[in-house]
């Protein structure tokens, strides 16, 4: 079993709340998580027909079976047992008592939010990080930008090249057992949008809401246009808003806000949009092999939505909210990434090349004559093989992730 980050935080929540929630795309591996951190706890799966049966039509009788803690996965299938949950830990208030998970973020949170508030920890999983497939521990992000990451031993990320690690994308089945990366990614899609889109909300058109997916993949990396993206897909604006939501609940897509000195723009500057898996990524591109990507038009965007996946898993495998963002001005000055730690903001770049040239730290460069200080923490992770530092700058391979 590949260890996991979130495991040590999973087991801490466990000791101060009774309901603790794990969340995240499927096959991210949470099943595996929770019966390894947890090996007291009983089991029972709601996929299962007749488990599900029983806690439909008798909640009390199925919840009152267990006489320790408990593993319920797949739990939002059966979302009436939020309510009797609730009743149970309000009188028994036993730390770690009820351990839940799901892949269905939307389902889930919002039984939580109607009837375990205040009483769950909520955690998301997504799959592997690179510091996990390695066997390492998350990189410092609290010294990002300041310090170079320390020498490790020669990793399997160290071997194997770059595109090759993107194209076959971070999901724990591709790597446990071998598969083969397209292969999988076909099943695990046909799965996700004829099984999971339908039972969560009515798609009435499938292929259309398959075509809809595929456009979001070609616009990775870039400003989120609605209306555009409505239109080159055939449905209306808030079908579009509907179907990106769908995507981004399910943990299939990330959207980065814009950073503002007012917080409250935030929110209503476009976000970009980003797949968290590169893997899943490609097949959706149609890229065939990691030598496709290699010269593919998208390997750039690519790229970047790795780094930003990375530092995404590095806050929510710690359990932490990520405070991360980006920057653009009206005159066309942007920063990809920018990590906000209240008194301070650290910078990134993201370039996929292999070698630095000057005007990669352009970006930069123009950031911190803008916040006024020259030694600003900023970051320039590439796709070469050493770490360094450059004009101040923590120049980062892409396997020091």
């Amino acid at each position: 079993m590949i260890r996991r980050d979130l495991e040590t935080v999973l087991k801490k929540v466990a000791q101060q709340y009774p309901v603790v929630t794990l969340t995240g795309p499927r096959q991210s591996g949470k099943t595996t998580l929770v019966q390894a951190a947890f090996p007291g706890h009983d089991y029972a799966s709601l996929e299962e027909p007749d488990v599900r049966a029983f806690a439909l039509e008798d909640p009390r009788g199925f919840l009152g079976q267990f006489t320790r803690g408990v593993i319920l996965d797949e739990v939002q299938r059966t979302p009436d047992l939020f309510s009797y949950i609730q009743t149970i830990v309000d009188r028994e208030d036993t730390p770690g008592r009820y351990v839940l998970s799901g892949s269905q973020n939307f389902l889930l949170l919002r039984s939580i939010s109607q009837s375990l508030a205040g009483r769950s920890a909520i955690l998301h999983l997504l799959p592997l990080s690179l510091g996990e497939l390695d066997g390492r521990e998350p990189f410092p992000l609290e010294k990002l930008g300041r310090e170079l990451p320390e020498r490790r031993r020669e990793s399997p990320s160290e071997v194997i090249e770059v595109m090759e690690i993107l194209w076959r994308g971070f999901y724990p089945r591709i790597h446990d057992k071998g598969l083969d990366p397209p292969t999988w990614y076909s099943g695990y899609y046909q799965t996700y949008v004829e099984r999971d889109v339908r039972e969560v909300v009515n798609v009435g058109d499938l292929e259309s809401f398959g075509r809809f997916v595929r456009l979001c993949a070609g616009r990775n990396g870039q400003l989120l246009n609605l209306s555009s993206l409505a239109s080159d897909c055939g449905i209306a604006h808030t079908t579009a808003r509907r179907w990106l939501s769908i995507l981004e609940a399910s943990f299939l897509v990330f959207l980065l806000r814009p950073y503002h000195a007012n917080f409250g723009k935030r929110l209503i500057k476009s976000p970009k949009l980003y797949f968290l898996d590169t893997g899943l990524l490609c097949y959706l591109l149609r890229i065939q092999s990691p030598e496709d990507l290699r010269q593919h038009s998208s390997r750039g965007p690519i790229f970047e939505s790795f780094v930003i996946s990375e530092l995404l898993k590095n806050f929510l495998h710690r359990g932490q909210e990520p405070d991360l963002y980006f920057w653009r001005d009206a005159t066309g000055h942007e920063i990809d990434a920018l990590i906000d730690r209240g008194g301070e903001s650290v910078a990134i770049e993201i370039k996929s090349a292999q070698t630095v040239v000057d005007d990669f730290f352009a970006g930069l460069d123009f950031w911190r004559k803008l916040v006024g200080d020259p030694e600003a923490p900023a970051a320039l992770v590439y796709g070469g093989d050493r770490s360094y530092q450059r004009r101040g700058v923590s120049v980062l391979s892409w396997s020091a992730l």
